[in-house]
């Protein structure tokens, strides 16, 4: 089964699953771009955006990736699955200080001495980056099964990942006045996206099955969820437009299930 594996379709998919995941985690660029030119992003676009993002991926984990893993590998050992990946991003997220793991656009006031903004900065883009990691797995592992899918799951990925970019370039960016330095480190930290997606293949190379992609569409799963009960909707919250959330992750899910319908 598993030299079979290596002759198909998925490993062809390779290629555009490492440029995908690529795309998706240099999107932190997009933000620290904005910044330049946004004194005060505005929050509303910002909330709608999170709320899409997370609309597409609970709806994707729920009616297409858990559902293949239990047709493939049973329902025992897909819902396994999927709870392991929602205790892998969960560790992560533990093991970061919640004051370090912020994940929001912070305005800074004029008293904030440049030291304190760029560690807030720097800590930022480190919890940033080790939280990319798994996500870079999730996109790669979705488009290697799938690159329609794949590619739907990274424009998701694409766009909460804006705001990440924000949080880190801005604070840096205050205290350095030195753009070139703001988007070096925003751009660190999406870089963990591939790299995560990149480690995560050479490690499952040798084992890649059909069970195991079935297994991995399951851990894929329970990783978007976490990500979007977790960060995504709580952060799109604290921009203060509820319905903005709301109509985002409505929208989210309408043009997941219409995207589906079309495969």
């Amino acid at each position: 089964m598993c030299d079979s594996m290596y002759d198909g379709g998925v490993v062809e998919n390779v290629g555009m699953a490492l440029l995908l995941t690529t795309v998706a985690g240099l999107s932190t660029g997009i933000g620290s771009v904005i910044a330049y030119f946004i004194k005060k992003p505005k929050m509303v676009y910002l909330s709608f955006s999170l709320g899409l993002s997370a609309g597409v991926m609970v709806y994707v984990s729920f009616m297409e990736l858990l559902p293949s893993a239990i047709e493939g590998i049973g329902e025992v050992a897909g819902v396994t699955a999927f709870f392991v990946g929602i205790m892998l991003i969960g560790v992560i997220d533990l093991v970061i200080p919640e004051a370090e793991n912020p994940h929001e656009f912070k305005e800074m006031s004029d008293g904030v001495q440049d030291r304190a903004l760029m560690r807030t900065g720097v800590l930022t883009a480190l919890a940033i980056g080790i939280h990319n990691f798994p996500e870079g797995l999730a996109t790669f592992g979705m488009a290697l099964n799938d690159v329609k899918l794949g590619a739907i799951i990274a424009v998701a990925v694409a766009i909460h990942n804006i705001p990440e970019g924000i949080s880190v370039s801005v604070p840096i960016f205050y205290a350095t006045k030195d753009k070139n330095k703001a988007a070096i480190y925003s751009f660190l930290s999406g870089v963990a996206e591939p790299v995560g997606a990149l480690v995560g293949f050479l490690v499952l190379l040798p084992f890649l099955s059909e069970g195991l992609l079935a297994s991995l569409l399951a851990f894929v799963g329970g990783i978007m969820v976490y990500i979007s009960v977790d960060e995504l909707l709580p952060l799109a919250h604290k921009y203060g437009h509820g319905h903005a959330v709301i109509l985002g992750i409505v929208l989210g899910m309408g043009v997941m299930a219409v995207s589906l319908l079309m495969l």
